[in-house]
């Protein structure tokens, strides 16, 4: 199988709810391979799902660039939120909070600030001896903030929605300079 290639917003692919997976067969093996692939070079890049190389399929990829993998969810779920929706910050070295830019590899150079969970119980699937395994744990932080991003993907939600759903801030990345942006014009199609 040929590489994929990540698409771009506006492409209609992106708001595909995609279905639930029964079965592994070679075919969905490779799709695998491919994302993990393709999310293992991104640079900057924490999460890929299905529908971002064109796939109609419900899995995502979560990078841990601590531990050099890429974690597959496939039919994930969230079984319980802890805690309430918050806008993320982050702690500079000066103890100083700044909010946390969310950006999508589906939105080059696009950010904004969307209200996330910070801890999650969730289960999903993974592949064991060629079958579907179903697997639970806590999350927290940034990879709660990730899981929540892709599985809105597999729901044809994106991040843009989320931000203006929140009432958030939303930014182009301009020569490395974030420059405030009109979000309407984005939701419109108008990169």
């Amino acid at each position: 199988m040929r590489m994929k290639k990540i698409i771009v917003y506006p492409d209609k692919n992106l708001r595909n709810e995609t279905p639930e997976l029964f079965e592994v067969d070679k075919k969905i093996l490779s799709e695998i391979k491919s994302l993990s692939q393709i999310l293992e070079k991104g640079e900057n890049a924490a999460g890929l799902a299905a529908p971002q190389i064109g796939l109609n399929r419900r899995f995502f990829g979560i990078k841990d660039n601590e531990l050099d993998k890429v974690s597959i969810f496939i039919n994930p779920k969230i079984v319980k939120k802890f805690g309430e929706k918050i806008f993320p910050k982050i702690i500079d070295k000066d103890d100083r909070d700044q909010d946390f830019f969310e950006g999508c590899m589906s939105f080059p150079n696009y950010f904004g600030t969307v209200k996330r969970y910070l801890k999650l119980r969730v289960s999903w699937q993974e592949i064991e001896n060629n079958k579907l395994v179903t697997k639970n744990k806590d999350i927290v932080g940034f990879e709660a903030i990730v899981f929540q991003h892709e599985f809105d993907h597999l729901n044809g939600v994106l991040f843009v929605d989320r931000v203006k759903e929140d009432g958030g801030k939303f930014f182009k990345s301009v020569n490395e300079k974030m420059i405030v942006w009109s979000l309407d014009k984005v939701i419109d199609g108008q990169l």
